[in-house]
């Protein structure tokens, strides 16, 4: 099956649906996840600093057989480090690679532009094709934006129809800037609700196709998180189908954020 994507401000195509592996275990869990996920015909693979199994996802990668230049890998910035470009490095060393695809800043702490010029530093140095960013809001862009030599790619955040962060994604597209969602599933709450239930069966399909689906119908590449070669072959299936307007209008109504320009509410932030 063929997978969609989106061209990036800096030129290159990234995969619509992809394989994220927050709280994946380092190790055989990492490694078989990625294994299946390449099999099945995942070709994004999102890894991070903080999450510690790059080492995993780099192996699996290596010894897919796939060749590197099919794969969109990411890794992420942790911000308690000082300086982007020296840790990029480091995860190239985990990784086991020459470069990434996408380096993103994980989330703003300590503030949206203090990093960004390791950011930059680390695309000319050839460790990283593009840049961007996770979980900045529509502020934080604004403020990046101004600064920034090298406009963020990317934006990661949260989002899903029950986090419809549709002010958030707006500007972003305004600024030139792709929005990725993460946790799609709501790390599973989602899957359980009467109205996603009713339109899988409405569509025959499960709830959590339907969940990706609606995300990637809004225009944003998806990575939802499995260890579960079954339900990796599942979450990949969303290419064969489209919701429908009353569908999607039905979903959005699940909305509790208000469409919001926020990557998360202050409550839900972890970093200051």
């Amino acid at each position: 099956m063929t997978v969609s994507t989106r061209k990036l401000s800096n030129g290159t195509e990234i995969p619509m649906l992809g394989l994220g592996v927050w709280q994946v275990d380092d190790g055989v869990q990492t490694e078989r996840a990625v294994t299946w996920a390449l099999e099945a015909g995942y070709r994004l693979i999102d890894t991070a600093q903080a999450y510690g199994n790059e080492v995993s996802v780099g192996k699996a990668i290596r010894e897919s057989g796939v060749p590197r230049e099919e794969i969109f890998l990411t890794t992420k910035f942790y911000p308690g480090g000082k300086d982007a470009r020296v840790e990029a490095e480091k995860s190239l060393e985990r990784l086991g690679m020459e470069y990434v695809d996408l380096y993103l800043i994980h989330w703003p702490q300590g503030g949206p532009t203090w990093a960004w010029p390791g950011m930059e530093a680390a695309v000319e140095a050839g460790l990283t094709k593009g840049i961007g960013i996770s979980n900045f809001g529509a502020d934080e862009i604004q403020e990046l934006s101004k600064v920034a030599n090298i406009q963020p790619a990317v934006n990661q955040i949260q989002f899903s129809p029950f986090e419809y962060r549709a002010a958030l994604v707006a500007a972003g597209e305004q600024a030139g800037i792709v929005s990725q969602a993460y946790s799609p599933l709501g790390t599973g709450r989602h899957l359980d609700d009467p109205a996603v239930a009713r339109i899988a069966e409405a569509t025959g399909h499960t709830p959590a196709q339907v969940l990706i689906r609606w995300a990637i119908q809004k225009g944003l590449s998806v990575i939802p998180k499995s260890v579960h070669q079954d339900r990796i072959l599942e979450n990949f299936n969303v290419f064969d189908f489209e919701l429908d307007d009353a569908a999607m209008a039905d979903l959005d109504a699940l909305d509790t954020t208000n469409r919001t320009a926020d990557a998360l509410s202050s409550s839900g932030k972890w970093w200051s």
